[in-house]
């Protein structure tokens, strides 16, 4: 018997999807306004939070100062949108529910330029497609208010009403009711509403913001100046770790706040960047900032930020997205760079140093007696210090106490080595604790980025070459990289088919275990690839290298060591935290100390 190749599937139990029906094919023709206006508010209008971001964006546009927004029932029943702006004429009221009718834009260069938050000119006409809108506003100097309803198409009326406008929107989605199934519960909505009034208070502090749902007010902004809204907004611990950013370059601004790497968070719920006063989520903005943090944050770890970037219109381009809320730049790469370099230099001065500036030894910890190069005052300070412990004699506590006090050393003087892990310094706030390892561990790895940066890495040359066996990938690996290696301070050579030598290391990292710091940065290479290691994982193999030079746990440091190891810190960038995202010292200031203690109470 002959079956046919459909049969014989059948057969052997494989399931056979169905021919669709071709439809008979309709002819082209235009789609009525309404079914316009609905495809339109099915881009911009994807929930109450969309209503909520256009109507308070209008109000922005209109000069308000004060900016009210009720909700009932979450988002169905009511949403109301009251502010003191201009107002909308008379005369002009009925086009603001008109599709593609605005009063922001009416050219083409006027359009490339846009400097307004809304320009679209269908925001309105879109929600009134799929709710119900009514509109009281009176301009400035007019005798009286006046409404609209629907699509204006009723025409208007007289109305009781300040200067200013009055937007509701009623049964949102009831002429679409297939789309309120895709919505969330109650308190979803509202937090997502919340969420796009608190973007427009940041970047519009001047501006008075209340949110009531319920009749029951839960967001009340007073205006104010920047700073302290932005901290109003922000995670209470983003006010303590908070550091400025103000830099200008012709034709670009970049200003804000951004936190210290030790602050930072699990999720990206604390993160706000404008662009010329409009909140937006672009790649390129996202990616600079994160690269800045690139070798201070520890794995998946999330920054705090509230920058805004002030560009000319004409670079910028807001009208790629119906949202608006994502942007293309004319010049990316130089924005990304700008943005990278801003927040970098912002977040690498960890522990500001009085007048205190240090010369490289060239080794992995500074000789003992090592003292640097210090401006005049504070080299007599640690003079004196330095004098007290070299001999110990009876009060010595506090005669350091009393170094500590009078100087200007933000870390303070080396008390004592806790553990074999920490040093106990004592400086004018009270005790300083450090974690060795981690902030050695960020000193080599900030001298050593400035070497390979420079390609420069100072060699030491080994008196007896270290031979060891290695894997056959890691032979052929150190064959192919031969080249690389070298840029990293590296000699190492094939000594038999399954021996490497080992015949120089970077000088930085020259009391380090040669053997397995090479296989260690054999796997780096292996794992991200020899030609991209440098540009794309300079950190990670850093990081490798700095681990291996770094003081180890337990190892006893003399008073100088230590000193030497706080002077260096000081004057390092970044030293607030070591190249995984840890903490290197903390501060517990007299007050705390007192709690701890119960004293006062």
């Amino acid at each position: 018997m002959i079956r046919d190749a459909t049969s014989e599937r059948r057969a052997a139990g494989i399931h056979i999807i169905p021919r669709m029906s071709i439809p008979t094919r309709r002819a082209i023709r235009p789609l009525p306004d309404a079914l316009i206006s609905q495809i339109a508010a099915g881009e911009g209008v994807e929930r109450p939070a969309s209503v909520v971001k256009e109507l308070v964006e209008n109000s922005l546009d209109a000069g308000a100062t004060r900016i009210a927004v009720k909700l009932e029932a979450g988002w169905i029943r009511r949403i109301v949108v009251v502010d003191d702006g201009a107002g909308i004429p008379r005369d002009e009221l009925q086009l603001a529910l008109t599709r593609h009718a605005t009063s922001k834009i009416a050219t083409l260069e006027e359009l490339e330029g846009v400097e307004s938050l809304g320009f679209r000119g269908e925001a309105l006409a879109s929600i009134a497609s799929v709710a119900d809108v009514a509109i009281v506003s009176r301009a400035a100097g007019a005798d009286s208010a006046y409404r609209v309803e629907g699509g204006g198409d009723g025409g208007f009326e007289p109305a009781a009403g300040v200067v200013g406008t009055r937007i509701e929107v009623a049964d949102l989605f009831h002429k679409t009711p297939a789309r309120r199934k895709f919505l969330r519960a109650e308190a979803t909505e509202l937090a997502h509403c919340l969420t796009q009034v608190e973007r427009a208070a940041a970047a519009h502090p001047a501006v008075e913001f209340t949110v009531s749902h319920q009749g029951r007010t839960v967001l009340d902004l007073p205006a104010e100046p920047s700073r302290q809204r932005a901290l109003r907004l922000m995670p209470d611990e983003f006010a303590a770790a908070q550091r400025e950013i103000d830099v200008q370059v012709p034709g670009l601004r970049l200003h804000g706040w951004v936190g210290a790497p030790t602050a930072s968070r699990a999720r990206a719920d604390a993160q706000y960047f404008f662009v010329n006063g409009r909140y937006v989520r672009d790649k390129v903005l996202t990616h600079a900032v994160r690269a800045a943090y690139a070798d201070v944050l520890h794995g998946s770890s999330q920054p705090m930020y509230c920058l805004h970037l002030d560009i000319d219109p004409r670079r910028v381009d807001v009208n790629v997205h119906p949202t608006k809320i994502e942007v293309r730049f004319r010049d990316s790469s130089s924005i990304h760079q700008f943005v990278l370099h801003a927040v970098a230099r912002a977040i690498a001065p960890a522990v500001q140093p009085a007048a205190v500036s240090v010369t490289e030894a060239g080794s992995s910890m500074p000789p003992r007696g090592w003292q640097g190069q210090q401006t005049l005052g504070v080299a007599q300070t640690v003079a004196d210090y330095l004098a007290l412990v070299a001999q110990p004699r009876p009060g010595l506590a506090s005669e350091a106490a009393r170094v500590a006090m009078d100087s200007e050393l933000p870390l303070g003087v080396a008390l004592a080595q806790l553990a074999g892990i920490y040093v106990l310094a004592h400086n004018a706030q009270g005790l300083v604790i450090v974690d060795m390892h981690a902030a050695h561990e960020r000193i080599v790895y900030e001298k050593l980025k400035r070497q390979l940066d420079s390609r420069d890495i100072p060699q030491q040359r080994l008196l007896i070459p270290q031979v060891f066996s290695v894997a056959p990938v890691d032979m052929a690996t150190a064959a192919e990289e031969t080249e690389l290696l070298a840029q990293l301070g590296l000699d190492l050579s094939i000594a038999s088919p399954t021996q490497l030598a080992l015949r120089a290391v970077p000088a930085l990292l020259a009391e380090a275990d040669g053997a397995q710091l090479a296989r260690d940065v054999l796997r780096d290479l292996r794992e991200f690839g020899g030609s991209r290691v440098l540009t794309e994982h300079r950190n990670e193999l850093l990081a490798t290298l700095a681990c291996h030079a770094a003081v180890r746990a337990n190892r006893r440091l003399t008073f100088d060591e230590m000193n030497s190891l706080l002077r260096e810190m000081e004057a390092t960038e970044r030293a607030d935290q070591c190249n995984h995202g840890r903490p290197t010292w903390v501060q517990l200031t007299v007050g705390d100390l007192d709690k701890l203690f119960l004293r006062g109470r």
